[in-house]
């Protein structure tokens, strides 16, 4: 049955580049942020416009009008998230269930707060992807939209590096370039495309029997 990774890491860590080295293999990823950008495009713009009033513009919500309002505003937060949480969450059970069903070996979960949001429970393996904390500075800190405070304000909302390290199954240090990071990713897909997972045979049971009250 089909084996659920999760691939999570800090800001500046890599996880990006990391994520496209799976699907440069041809294994399947789902893109928590992708899927978050899509639901302000498409199913989620109306339901924030209704709390947030003023953050969509032509059917598409405004991120930096939404992190106005937000940031800053744990409430607000809250807010937001209770309604995006679920819609991620929906459009992820569907991503495992088709490949389930398509009996697909390996596919990954490319998740930033995973651990942040308990996403432990949801696959079968965490693979965390990681650097020194002053290659990561350097990274982040080098894109023209982050400021230092910005920075210090991301990483306080996420797990430290060395927590998330403890936790994972397997690692991809992206410190010593793309060749060294790309092989490691290699030997991550040949352990794990021929065990056996549990997530996404439960979530197909539970979608083809489902129980009731």
């Amino acid at each position: 049955m089909t084996f659920v990774l999760g691939l999570t890491g800090s800001i500046g860590m890599g996880k990006s580049t990391t994520s496209a080295m799976f699907q440069k293999h041809l294994v399947p990823v789902y893109d928590a942020d992708a899927t978050v950008h899509a639901l302000y495009r498409g199913a989620a713009a109306h339901l924030i416009e209704q709390r947030f009033p003023g953050t969509v513009s032509d059917g598409v919500v405004d991120r930096k009008r939404l992190g106005a309002q937000v940031l800053g505003h744990p409430e607000a937060l809250k807010d937001l998230e209770a309604i995006i949480h679920p819609l991620v969450r929906a459009a992820e059970q569907q991503f495992i269930r088709e490949h389930a069903r398509q009996q697909t070996p390996l596919i990954v979960l490319d998740i930033p707060l995973l651990f942040e949001t308990g996403g432990q429970q949801r696959v079968d393996a965490i693979c965390v992807v990681t650097a020194p904390a002053d290659i990561q500075r350097q990274r982040v800190l080098e894109r023209q939209t982050m400021t230092e405070e910005q920075f210090n304000v991301i990483l306080a909302k996420q797990w430290p590096d060395d927590q998330k390290r403890k936790q994972a199954d397997c690692l991809v240090d992206t410190s010593q370039g793309l060749e060294f990071a790309e092989q490691q990713v290699q030997q991550i897909i040949e352990t794990y495309r021929h065990q056996t997972g549990t997530v996404a045979s439960a979530m197909l049971n539970q979608k083809d029997h489902p129980t009731h009250a």
